[in-house]
This record gives C-alpha cells, structure tokens and sequence, in this order.
C-alpha cells in the first residue's frame, strides 16, 4: 500500500511538472514562463494564435539545441566567449532598472549567453562552410541548378544563401535525431489564453 502510494505521488509530481513545461529538451526542461517571455519579447503586437505559438516554439526548440550543440563542443568555456559574457554581466549590472536577484535579469544574462553559444556555432558549421569553399558552393549549385535562372558567378550571392540554408536544415535535422525533444502541446494550448 504504501509503494503504490509513493509511486501515484511521484507520477502526480512528474506530471505536474511536466505541465508547467511546454517541452523538454534532452531531459531538460524548457518552462512556459521562458518560453512566453521569449514570445512576447519577439511578438509585442502579434495576438497568442495556437499556430503562431507551435511555430515559434519549434523555432526556439531549434535555437536550444543548437545552444546545447555548443555546448557538448565545450564552446561555453572558451576564453573570449567567458570574456564576453563576464563584460555583458557587468553592464547589465550597470543599468539601475535591473537588480541582481531579479528574474529579469537572469532570462536577459540566460537569453544573452544562449545567443552568443549560438552565435558562435552557427559561424563553425553554417556560415563559415559556405564562405570559404568556393568548390563546395559550386557543387551545390550544380545539383540544384535546375532552380537557378542564371549562372553561378551572376547568383553567387543567393547560392550562399541557399547553401548556408541547406547546412542549416541539415544541422537541424541531425540535432533533433542527436537529442530527444519532447513537446507538451496542451500546455502551449494553454499559452493561446495569455
């Protein structure tokens, strides 16, 4: 009686939890609050439509494992990027209207050392890889030249695009096979109403 007890209470404590979380990102969780802060701070005029905030959320999922892909590379203990974050957080600091216990300050500290991590590895896998190898570019182009209206010196530009494009999906799609996502779509229904 008192194992079956102990097993209903820690199920209503998981589920609880996992409630007042729109998804989980490799076993950790990512909460309503962050994720509508991000939302809102990205959509202060857009009304909370069910399709707009799925859309965004998968966005977001991707940018974190991006972040936990920098992450597993050790990019968060590299000198320059500890030098950065240590100059944001003093001036941050600085600014009167945000205290040091402050939720806000530590989503806007979170939100600043996340986007940098992300930063610097899309510059490794994407935007690098398209820059600096002409063949590679070329290559693309040729396979997908029956998209293309015109040559690859004329195009060059949006041929980058496309491949860095290319790269990035492909990244993403390797992240979300890397790493279990899971998404708790009745607690983003929920969001519609705020």
């Amino acid at each position: 009686m008192r194992k079956t007890y102990c097993i209903i209470i820690l199920c209503f404590i998981t589920a609880n939890t996992f409630a007042q979380n729109v998804a989980t990102i490799n076993g950790k969780p990512l909460s309503a609050k962050e994720f509508i802060w991000f939302y809102k701070k990205n959509h202060q005029n857009d009304a909370n439509a069910y399709k707009d905030l799925e859309t965004y959320l998968n966005q977001y999922i991707n940018f974190k494992l991006k972040v936990l892909d920098a992450k597993d590379m050790h990019l968060d203990t590299d000198t320059a990027y500890l030098n950065e974050i240590k100059n944001y957080d003093i001036a941050l600091r600085a600014q009167k209207h945000v205290a040091k216990t402050n939720a806000m300050y530590n989503m806007i500290l979170n939100e600043y050392k996340d986007a940098a991590l992300m930063f610097n590895v899309s510059e490794m896998k994407v935007w690098n890889k398209a820059q600096s190898d002409e063949n590679l570019l070329r290559a693309f182009y040729d396979k997908n030249k029956n998209t293309y209206t015109s040559t690859f010196e004329d195009i060059k530009t949006q041929v980058m695009n496309d491949y860095e494009q290319y790269l990035e999906n492909e990244w993403v799609q390797a992240l979300r096979k890397k790493y279990t996502v899971k998404v708790n779509l009745p607690e983003v229904r929920k969001l519609v109403k705020l």
